[in-house]
């Protein structure tokens, strides 16, 4: 038998989460219940499994022999498809009781979304001048005997034979993926006044619109007070046809980390003065405080999490705003490890060795430029357009942009790549300007030229560092990475790539000890 723990968020300690079937007799179970759990990009998940020796039906663990632990992060088993993992004795030293296989599979019901194009044929004038402004609503049946709005075309204006742009809908949201839930199709002509006239409605049911064009899918438009008032005179409203259906699947960000994307992380660090003199400690930069620097909190928040899809564990390191040695050369774009050619360090732990150790060598200057390092890691992200990559840069900084224009221009160029650009901003400056790069609601515009897509995300530290100390990284890393998913699927839906097969490989992760013990 397998028992799994989970970690609850921000909580030090193990919580049993579920027991699969006792296999009897057997060296090389193989379990068949499953462990469904939610998961989050922007979490690390940890997870615990403990093999038991079943010897009778107590449900007490302590009466049955322990065969050995495994732990590991639900994003490690998502980012390497399938893992294998040597099972640990609770005393160091004892040898290994074979091996734990684990995979992760995505629950792949109603992942699918509806195409569909209608026009109007010969509908009912309703203006004054002969014509009408016809828009056309979807409801869907609902368990309480009523009908609720789905979707809205767009408005044409004065015209009786309409022609709407394509609708694109989850079938979760059209029929709660019941093929044979009523649609009611419902066209109006439009008012300024917001007072709508009804031209007429029909139904249907998603088993029957996905057979596509044809003489099954061409609609009478029925006004039903009309139909009443004229009885047998009355023949319809219009009509209105299907021209177009297509059931294409969705893909979820989990299906590209499954087929090989992998996620690349390249921070850059602001080495401005603003920051303030590292050797005093109300440096924004100060080395020595109990949970380090905030700087060094960003990192450890967010880089851990990265590393469980990152296949080489290494991130490139640029620092901007300093002068540099040995001649005291300003730089906007520099690696932080202070190699002349190699920007890379080893996990988290070699981020934060190369950060120390350029404190000491580098004069904090200015001004705060980001365009430099945005434009480094486009360079990148442009020769891996075909979804094998995805390139995240994590900004740290303290101050006021002083390259707006160029950074907005930047960011704009950037957001057809497979790139995304997470802002936090440490200290007490004003970030207003990094809330606008943020652009949630309003698409970010340079020279007349909107962005693509929304590829920023900015977040103030200093709202993380209220509360217990020791759960800011977490709660930081939760908010800094919840975007990354979305963005990366909006940007593989926008160049059509679809995901790659997951591979049969199977990774080999070490063990670790000291999460199994606690």
């Amino acid at each position: 038998m397998c028992v799994t723990y989970i970690r609850p968020f921000a909580e030090n300690r193990w919580v049993e989460y579920h027991r699969t079937e006792v296999i009897y007799n057997s060296h090389d179970p193989d379990f068949a219940s499953k462990v469904h759990l939610s998961y989050r990009f922007e979490e690390q998940q940890p997870l615990k499994f403990e093999v038991y020796d079943v010897d009778s039906d107590s449900p007490n663990l302590q009466h049955h022999d322990f065969l050995g632990a495994v732990s590991c992060n639900l994003g490690q088993v998502i980012g390497s498809g399938k893992v294998k993992l040597p099972l640990t004795q609770r005393q160091a030293g004892e040898p290994s009781q074979g091996y734990l296989y684990i995979t992760a599979e995505e629950l792949s019901a109603l992942k699918d979304e509806v195409i569909m194009k209608f026009s109007g044929h010969k509908l009912d004038k309703k203006d004054f001048f002969g014509k009408s402004d016809p828009f056309l609503e979807i409801h869907k049946s609902m368990e309480s005997g009523g009908y609720c709005i789905v979707h809205k075309t767009e408005v044409i204006k004065y015209t009786l034979n309409p022609v709407w742009q394509p609708i694109r809908l989850p079938i979760r949201t059209l029929c709660n993926g019941d093929y044979d839930r009523s649609l009611k199709f419902v066209c109006y002509d439009w008012n300024a006044s917001g007072r709508h006239s009804l031209i007429g409605e029909f139904y249907s049911v998603l088993s029957n619109l996905k057979e596509g064009p044809g003489p099954n899918n061409r609609f009478s438009v029925i006004h039903p007070e009309k139909q009443i008032r004229k009885k047998d005179s009355y023949v319809n409203s219009g009509e209105i046809t299907l021209d177009f259906f297509e059931l294409r699947p969705i893909y979820s960000f989990m299906d590209y980390i499954r087929g090989g994307t992998q996620l690349h992380c390249t921070m850059a660090i602001d080495f401005t003065g603003s920051n303030g003199d590292p050797s005093l400690p109300h440096s924004l930069h100060y080395i020595g405080g109990g949970f380090g620097n905030c700087y060094e909190q960003a990192i450890s928040a967010v880089g851990s999490i990265i590393e469980d899809y990152d296949s080489d564990k290494v991130f490139p390191v640029l620092g901007f705003g300093a002068r540099l040695p040995p001649h005291g050369k300003v730089s906007h774009e520099f690696f932080v490890n202070m190699h002349p050619s190699n920007p890379y360090c080893t996990r988290v732990s070699g981020v934060l060795e190369a950060y120390r150790s350029c404190l000491r060598q580098i004069q904090l200057y200015g001004p705060t430029n980001f365009a430099p390092v945005i434009n480094h890691v486009a360079k990148f992200a442009a020769t891996y357009t075909d979804g094998s990559s995805y390139f995240i840069l994590l900004i740290l900084t303290d101050g006021v942009i002083s390259d707006m224009q160029q950074t907005t221009q930047a960011i704009v160029r950037a957001s057809i790549l497979p790139m995304s650009i997470i802002i936090v901003g440490v200290g007490t400056a004003d970030f207003t300007a990094m809330e606008c790069l943020d652009a949630d609601t309003v698409a970010l515009c340079s020279d007349g030229v909107k962005a693509t897509r929304d590829i920023v995300q900015f977040v103030p530290f200093n709202k993380y560092t209220t509360g217990n100390p020791g759960t800011a990284n977490l709660r930081l890393a939760r908010e800094v990475l919840a975007e990354i998913p979305t963005q990366l699927v909006s940007y593989m839906k926008l160049h059509n790539i679809i995901p790659k097969p997951p591979s049969d490989s199977v990774v080999q992760l070490p063990p670790d000890p000291e999460s199994i013990t606690n």
